[in-house]
């Protein structure tokens, strides 16, 4: 009864070994001496010769990668570091096996970055900086997932997407760029400026002019209305005059005498036999001129 319990144990070890579970998030490949005998793509419960057959698990979930940091060179020669990653998912687990060996999911995304980049350099090589600064580049990485779809399926992986996280001059080109970016704007800016100045110098001379055709059209009416003020004036004093030349004249008198005594201390220097006073030293307020 003692040989036979380590019997049972070595039996029960072997059923236990013999058996094996595949669940949904994975596949599994059964090897009998490095050489694939079965593909379980199902889950499930599975039975294996222990000892020989050997399960090997792959993940058939989609999986993500990083793309190292890349340096490439658009048509415009304006260097650009580009920060990609991609979302792939093994398809052909038997396919996968004979691609990367023992390797696994390590060796297949060496080969995966090794096919990326080199996809990646030759669109983003193919187009200018602005197509790939552009927020419209959904184009450009969908070309970037078409072309490493062949090569990927070669190792049993299909791609399913290929992003562009970020696209970032190199640090050494950042200062040199920002100049040129700078001297860009003030030239803009300048031209701004200079084209400003020359609507404004229009407009000032189109107002200068304005102003000169207002004031000399003012000034034309003006002095029509001030002739006709001064035909109108003297045609009242011919009339007035023709009336009562007596009096007009001793109005004239009236008038010159008020703007000459002007003032607290006026001084006039006469001959005694001056006219202006006639009307002053006559004692019936006639003018001796007018009687002679």
């Amino acid at each position: 009864m003692k040989f036979l319990i380590p019997i049972f144990i070595i039996i029960g070890f072997g059923l236990i070994s013999a058996l094996f579970i595949v669940d949904e998030r994975e596949k599994a490949l059964v090897l009998q001496f490095g050489r694939v005998v079965s593909i379980k793509t199902e889950p499930g419960m599975y039975v294996k010769i222990p000892l020989i057959q050997e399960v090997v698990r792959y993940d058939d979930r989609i999986l993500s990668r990083d793309i190292d940091p890349l340096e490439i060179t658009p048509l415009d020669d304006r260097r650009l570091v580009v920060d990609a990653f991609a979302r792939y998912r093994i398809t052909d687990v038997n396919r996968f096996r004979q691609a990367v060996g023992v390797g696994g999911i390590q060796a297949a995304e060496t080969r995966l970055d090794s096919i990326l980049r080199a996809e990646t350099r030759e669109v983003l090589g193919s187009v200018s900086s602005n197509d790939i600064l552009s927020s419209d580049r959904a184009a450009l990485m969908l070309r970037i997932r078409n072309g490493a779809v062949e090569e990927a399926r070669a190792l049993g992986v299909e791609i399913i997407d290929v992003r562009l996280k970020r696209t970032d001059l190199p640090a050494e080109n950042l200062d040199a760029t920002f100049e040129r970016m700078r001297a860009e704007r003030e030239r803009e800016a300048t031209d701004e400026r200079a084209r400003g100045n020359e609507a404004a110098q229009r407009v000032r001379a189109q107002a200068d002019r304005t102003v000169v055709e207002l004031v000399s059209d003012a000034q034309r009416q003006a002095e029509i209305v001030r002739g006709e003020a001064d035909a109108r004036r003297n045609s009242i004093f011919a009339s007035a005059f023709g009336q009562d030349p007596e009096f007009f004249e001793f109005y004239r008198s009236l008038t010159a005498y008020n703007r000459a005594l002007q003032g607290e201390n006026s001084s006039m220097v006469l001959s005694p036999d001056s006219d202006f006073f006639n009307y002053l030293k006559s004692p019936d307020g006639i003018s001796n001129t007018s009687g002679q």
